[in-house]
């Protein structure tokens, strides 16, 4: 009898270790991606302000991570890191456009150029699932060049080089969409992707929706401005117009979730929802994380992030382990049973996914060797007025993160459990700690084979420089 009960318990344990393997059918997918959403910009997240219904109920339905990144903090280089795995060291898109940005006598070195194409050699996320019989539409901004169809796609929705439309209300001024007159481009790209999960054949869907809200210009349907006027905001959360987009793409959202509950698809779809980069911090404040869209600090980089798959994703789950959005292509790869046929730099988040394991000890790495201009001079929140990031290079490892900058040399090293705002600068008072993360940050970008040799800009004025940072 013990025999028997040990030859039981082993068929228990092959079937525990098969289903953490993720032994399931493989999932349709819907990837939402809003764009310049702040961490904070959303119910689920802790913001009394905006309301988000929808995404509040995909939270409780799934399981979110409480310290999500985006890969850069910004829209062409975040994009690229996800669609291709790797971070912006391998396919050198640091920015949108011009690596120069900024006054040219503000800066004191020349920054890397940079790419604004992801070059059809990289073996995308959509290549991949579309290489196991999955059909791809990718419906909303791309602006990792002329056309994803290139890249793994077979159906495109508004999708080129460009960042953001010129208006939301039609005509767009932007995505070559044929539309009638003042139609809603967010309206438009769901009711595209309700057409896309209808029309069904016998094969798994990868719906990739990254909507171009709530990127600029702030433009909301008049109703959802007025509510918001007449509720109110407080502290930094208090623009209407802002808060009716981010209302309006939270409905918008709600429509596809029900889709798939009313076809009863939502079943078999891993829905996951996140945000390209941080939220510009002159709209909407991330406090207290610091800054915003371009920096590196918190409030630049950090997201929100959920995935939800009913019946294979722990519900209602909340998690502290620091995420990025390079892991998204292998927990794909794992899910539809396929070993990766590149490089990539992000882990499987399927074993936290499903509580059957958990993820390697690991660092996080940022390396963004050019300029981006402030928003608000002296309103962005960032190391200096001028500027929302100068060049410069950001490791995460545990509780502990440090900045580089390549300028001045300039070190930063703050504890995100007590100081998650970053505005107690360690590096002086632990140099043991400071010296191991910089070994570690340079080992890290020797490896890459990173941009980190600059020369001195010719046109840099510091008599400039020290005036316009005193006016701020």
């Amino acid at each position: 009898m013990k025999h028997v009960l040990y030859g039981l318990a082993l068929i228990c344990l092959s079937v525990a270790l098969s289903c953490s393997r993720a032994e399931v059918s493989p999932p349709n997918i819907l990837l939402i991606v809003a764009d310049d959403l702040g961490w904070k910009d959303v119910g689920f997240m802790g913001s009394s302000y905006y309301e988000t219904p929808h995404l509040d109920r995909l939270a409780r339905e799934g399981t979110v991570f409480k310290q999500a990144y985006a890969a850069a903090a910004n829209c062409a280089p975040s994009r690229a890191c996800l669609m291709s795995g790797l971070y912006p060291t391998s396919h050198g898109i640091y920015t949108v456009a011009s690596s120069e940005r900024g006054r040219s006598k503000t800066r004191k070195i020349v920054p890397v150029e940079n790419i604004t194409t992801l070059r059809s050699d990289f073996y995308t996320l959509a290549e991949a699932l579309q290489s196991v019989g999955y059909r791809t539409a990718s419906m909303g901004k791309w602006h990792l060049g002329e056309d994803p169809l290139t890249q793994g796609f077979e159906k495109n929705v508004g999708g080129d080089h460009r960042g953001h439309p010129g208006s939301y209300f039609a005509p767009y001024r932007g995505p070559d969409l044929d539309a009638p007159e003042g139609e809603h481009l967010t309206d438009r790209l769901t009711g595209e992707a309700l057409t896309f999960i209808r029309d069904r054949d016998d094969r798994a869907f990868f719906l990739y929706l990254p909507y171009y809200a709530v990127h600029t210009p702030i433009q909301a349907k008049d109703s959802l401005e007025l509510k918001y006027l007449e509720k109110g905001g407080r502290e930094c959360q208090n623009n209407a117009a802002y808060a009716g987009m981010v209302d309006n793409l939270d409905g918008n959202i709600g429509l596809l979730l029900d889709e798939l509950d009313r076809t009863g698809l939502r079943e078999n779809t891993l829905v996951i929802f996140t945000s390209d980069n941080g939220g510009i911090r002159d709209i909407s404040c991330q406090d207290p994380l610091r800054a915003g869209k371009g920096s590196y600090y918190e409030g630049g980089i950090r997201v929100p992030l959920v995935f939800s798959w009913p019946g294979q994703i722990e519900q209602d789950v909340w998690l502290e382990d620091p995420v990025i959005n390079l892991d998204f292509y292998p927990t794909l790869l794992e899910l539809t049973h396929q070993d990766p046929k590149t490089k990539l730099d992000g882990l499987s988040l399927w074993p936290l996914l499903n509580s059957s394991g958990e993820l390697a000890e690991r660092e996080l790495y940022f390396h963004f060797p050019v300029y981006l201009q402030a928003y608000r001079p002296g309103k962005d929140d960032g190391r200096d007025p001028l500027f929302r990031t100068r060049p410069g290079s950001v490791i995460r490892k545990g509780e502990w993160k440090l900045h580089y900058y390549y300028e001045d040399g300039g070190t930063e090293l703050y504890n995100l459990v007590n100081d998650p705002g970053e505005r107690n600068n360690l590096a002086f008072e632990l140099p043991e700690k400071t010296e191991l993360l910089l070994t570690l940050l340079r080992e890290w970008l020797d490896r890459e084979n990173a941009p980190v040799d600059f020369q001195a800009n010719p046109e840099f004025d510091s008599n400039l420089l020290d005036s316009l940072e005193a006016l701020y």
